[in-house]
């Protein structure tokens, strides 16, 4: 019979919701970026004694975080990016009633506390993880929101689309982010996200040397 002396405590339930992009073959990826394929480097059904896979990526694939010396000749590399930067309160900035590039003028509208240095931007582009490929027609934030954004102490700031600035216009707003020590996470789905206050936690694997690193992210509502 079983010990009913000390009854098992019920699981709390598991409130933390998975915003990380599922990586496999047919991801969308950035336009000119290398694609992902996974194969059998060995395998039991061709007489190995288990399977092993060969993963090819680029380094922003997927959910990412950006390093300075993406953008920055000479900046620090995945290694350096903080792992606090991606742990603690965040606030998700309800942005869904924008239709095109934000601006500080933009920015400005958008309800964000004072207090919060964690900023995840949602926006009509977590519509476009449903789509099929790269679209160039996601919503990012120019060099003037990001220079607000950093005068404001953000430490953090996390898009629903691969790259946090306009297409075709990139370098402004990840030089003015990366080169104050703000992280900068990319590809993130906010779909199942209400705006307001989560708390983050957000790891990069610990990669050495790279411009950009792949992370999982998961948030859970704040009271």
């Amino acid at each position: 019979m079983p010990d009913q002396s000390h009854p098992t405590a019920p699981s709390p339930p598991f409130d933390w919701i998975d915003i990380s992009l599922p990586i496999r073959p047919g991801i969308a990826i950035f336009e000119g970026d290398p694609p992902f394929r996974i194969e059998l480097a060995a395998s039991m059904a061709r007489g190995d004694i288990c399977n092993v896979s060969r993963l090819e990526l680029g380094a922003h694939t997927g959910t990412h975080l950006d390093a300075p010396v993406h953008f920055i000749e000479g900046g620090a590399p995945s290694e350096a990016i903080p792992l606090e930067a991606g742990i603690g309160p965040a606030w998700v900035v309800d942005a869904t009633g924008l239709t095109s590039t934000i601006g500080a003028a933009e920015l400005a509208t958008l309800d964000i506390p004072a207090a919060e240095s964690r900023l995840l931007f949602k926006t009509g582009n977590s519509a476009l993880w449903s789509e099929p490929g790269f679209s160039s027609a996601f919503i990012g934030l120019d060099g003037g929101a990001a220079a607000a954004l950093v005068e404001r102490g953000a430490r953090l700031v996390g898009v629903d689309y691969l790259s946090v600035a306009p297409f075709g216009n990139p370098t402004p707003t990840h030089r003015a982010l990366l080169g104050a020590g703000v992280a900068i996470l990319e590809g993130i789905d906010l779909r199942a996200v209400e705006p307001g206050p989560v708390d983050l936690l957000c790891l990069p694997i610990r990669l050495i040397g790279s411009d950009g690193v792949p992370a999982r992210a998961l948030v859970r509502p704040r009271a």
